[in-house]
């Protein structure tokens, strides 16, 4: 089973059991994570989900696509080099995933 690792920005960290094919947007929002607003559901329009993905974490992800791209220069907290939303992060089996929530998504 997939695990996330979801850290505030106070330094909490929530360890979260997901399902393998869910995103981690949808983990958080299953879950009651504070900080993953999602606003759109997950149909990539809206940036409220913007997460920071852990430097070693973040070479094993998939690419990100353009749409995904274009829609973190909206984020209400600054974009980084690890900046993902994570509507478009799926879980996989065994994967294990650290990410922290920025300080507001609106």
């Amino acid at each position: 089973m997939p695990t996330v690792h979801f850290t505030d920005t106070a330094g909490t960290v929530r360890d979260i059991e997901g399902n393998v094919g869910d995103s981690v947007m949808e983990t958080a929002v299953r879950n009651g994570v504070p900080g993953i607003v999602a606003e759109c559901g997950g149909s990539l329009s809206c940036a409220t989900c913007h997460v920071f993905v852990r430097d070693d974490d973040f070479a094993a992800l998939p690419p990100m696509e353009d749409m995904e791209d274009e829609m973190l220069y909206g984020t209400a907290v600054d974009r980084e080099d690890n900046s993902r939303l994570s509507c478009q992060l799926r879980l996989h089996e065994g994967q294990e995933l650290h990410v922290t929530t920025p300080e507001t998504q609106v």
